[in-house]
């Protein structure tokens, strides 16, 4: 069993910053591959950054590549997400979840444990 906790959203303008985390219980977090996902008002959630096991392997979607950088704590039982360059279409509730295995993936139903997910505004 995984608890997963995400923290750091909030509001910022266009432009700024933000970092989120992701808070693991449970002993298969350095063992399961993470990812974030997002979802938007009116919208389908979508994959937004995956990491492996190891914290070798990551993929970025094409939307937030080259802005936002997923990483990992196995240490401490934490994911983040350093989110740079925020746009207005970045605006959701941003969920982090953890893998059926080590790998790491870019589809949701690969996914076991979902966290509550934390918002981020981007105003204009």
């Amino acid at each position: 069993q995984v608890q997963l906790v995400e923290s750091g959203g909030g509001l910022v303008q266009a432009g700024g910053s933000l970092r989120l985390s992701c808070a693991a219980s449970g002993r298969t977090f350095s063992r399961s591959g993470m990812g974030w996902f997002r979802q938007a008002p009116g919208k389908e959630r979508e994959f937004v950054a995956t990491i492996g096991w190891a914290g070798i392997n990551t993929y970025h979607a094409d939307s937030v590549k080259g802005r936002f950088t997923i990483s990992r704590d196995n240490a401490k039982n934490t994911m983040f997400l350093q989110m740079n360059s925020l746009k207005p279409e970045d605006t959701a509730i941003y969920y982090c979840a953890a893998a059926n295995s080590g790998a790491s993936s870019t589809r949701s139903d690969q996914y076991k444990y979902w966290g509550q997910g934390t918002q981020v505004t981007v105003s204009p």
